[in-house]
């Protein structure tokens, strides 16, 4: 007779999805970098290109506190949403408005691992894991702090030089 899964099962399900994206971001990253006109948007995706490989650490060690192989599972939901990003950059390169295109995809994956990352910590809340609880959070928190920084950047000009054109 099959286990009846239970909150233990989906929580490692779910850190297998958030590690795959996190190792999907890492490859889109430089891309979108290289593919920003705004230096300052280049430099904004270099820096949590850095941070990303900081969460894909941190993301293996829970793996090691519940003691399992840090293993992605494909996540159909980053691959479609680094797809838009790709399809902007092919379909606005060379425009003004390819940089506030590239803001609003990094936006949606932001949005999208904000969700995962706080379903997870709430989960480990009620696991009782206090450890991995923390290391959650402290991705949590640099992911909203992304979104954040981003949102500033497509205020400040990167909207603005989009419409102009």
């Amino acid at each position: 007779m099959m286990k009846e899964k239970d909150l233990h099962d989906l929580f490692l399900d779910q850190l297998k999805d958030i590690y795959f994206a996190e190792k999907q971001i890492l490859k889109a990253l430089p891309k979108m970098a290289k593919a920003a006109t705004s230096d300052k948007l280049r430099a904004a995706f270099e820096k949590h290109h850095d941070e990303t490989e900081g969460q894909v650490e941190r993301l293996e060690r829970i793996f090691e506190l519940i003691e399992k192989p840090a293993k992605g599972k494909t996540c159909d939901a980053i691959l479609g949403l680094l797809e838009e990003g790709k399809e902007v950059m092919e379909e606005y390169k060379g425009t003004e408005a390819l940089d506030a295109g590239l803001l609003a995809a990094a936006q949606a994956v932001e949005h999208y691992e904000m969700a995962r990352y706080g379903t997870m910590k709430a989960w480990a809340v009620r696991l009782g894991m206090k450890d991995a609880v923390k290391l959650i959070d402290e991705t949590l928190q640099q992911e909203r702090k992304t979104d954040k920084d981003l949102t500033a950047l497509a205020e400040a000009g990167v909207n603005s030089e989009a419409l102009a054109a």
